[in-house]
């Protein structure tokens, strides 16, 4: 009688295994929508530039070579905007964090007078914005034009990445400070060896809002350091090939260098061989943060 009970819970129905199989079926389609695109890209820029002009290439290329990446790499732009895209997303990430770390733990302290002065304050500027202008003219009033810190301190403080670490800092019992002070902790002791490490599945997921924010920055190039081929991001670059494989000599890239490369590859290996350089870098930060990231969402998002 036990056995015919167990076998009965263990077993399922037509209908249960019809319903699974349909679900198995939509998730497969969902995974080839989203993962198709990239390997069509992929295998076009691993193909013969000549054999890709014929069409046709899926998921595989036909023709296999790695010329198209040789040749991209030979564009002194896309090499310095590489060097400045990784800078920038290094120091404005560790950058950002800190300071949004630390403005958090600030206004989530029971004991700071203004806190809900400064609460409100982070929230208005979320929804209110000076416009494009009054930012391009304060930029350039603060000295920012043409130089490395435009890209790092416009963004340094972002009030939804202060509410999200606050939100998380709320669900620590503050008890924890309150011993950390009796045994002789100062607040900056209490931030840094106290809260960050009970903090880390919130900080990995700003870590990963920041880095693929500052990886994929190009208008802020445009705007503030169009002029100096020092302080070109690869983004930019990526954009400025873009334009000119579709204008034509017109376009605002370096025309001796398109039209050189390409008498050797086409317009479209180009594109495709870069968009695949500027995204798998930024794709492989998030396997390292992924066992933090869909916990720090819940837990610091969706409190109040």
């Amino acid at each position: 009688m036990i056995v015919g009970k167990t076998a009965l819970v263990r077993g399922k129905s037509w209908s249960d295994r019809i319903f699974d199989a349909l679900v198995y079926i939509v998730v497969l389609l969902v995974v080839v929508i989203t993962v198709y695109p990239f390997l069509n890209v992929l295998a076009i820029s691993l193909n013969d530039s000549i054999d890709s002009v014929r069409g046709g290439i899926t998921i595989f290329p036909r023709k296999f070579t790695w010329d198209n990446y040789i040749k991209i790499f030979t564009f002194s732009g896309l090499i310095t905007g590489f060097k400045i895209s990784a800078l920038r997303t290094i120091f404005g990430t560790l950058l950002g964090l800190l300071s949004a770390s630390m403005l958090a733990f600030t206004i989530s302290r029971e004991d700071f007078q203004g806190r809900k002065f400064v609460s409100t304050f982070l929230a208005l500027t979320m929804y209110v914005s000076g416009g494009l202008i009054p930012t391009y003219m304060l930029m350039k009033d603060l000295g920012l034009m043409n130089t490395f810190a435009v890209y790092i301190l416009p963004g340094i403080v972002s009030a939804f990445n202060v509410f999200v670490i606050r939100s998380f800092i709320d669900g620590i019992p503050y008890a924890l400070q309150e011993s950390a002070k009796l045994d002789g902790a100062n607040d900056f002791t209490i931030y840094w060896r106290v809260i960050l490490p009970l903090t880390k599945p919130a900080l990995a997921t700003i870590s990963l809002f920041l880095a693929v924010g500052q990886w994929n920055a190009w208008l802020d190039t445009y705007l503030y350091n169009g002029s100096s081929e020092s302080l070109t991001t690869l983004q930019y670059e990526l954009m400025k090939v873009l334009q000119s494989t579709t204008a034509g000599s017109g376009g605002d890239y370096r025309t001796n260098v398109i039209s050189s490369a390409m008498n050797q590859v086409s317009p479209e290996s180009i594109k495709m061989a870069i968009t695949i350089i500027v995204t798998v870098p930024i794709l492989l930060v998030y396997p390292f943060l992924q066992k933090y990231f869909v916990k720090g969402m819940t837990l610091g998002a969706v409190k109040s």
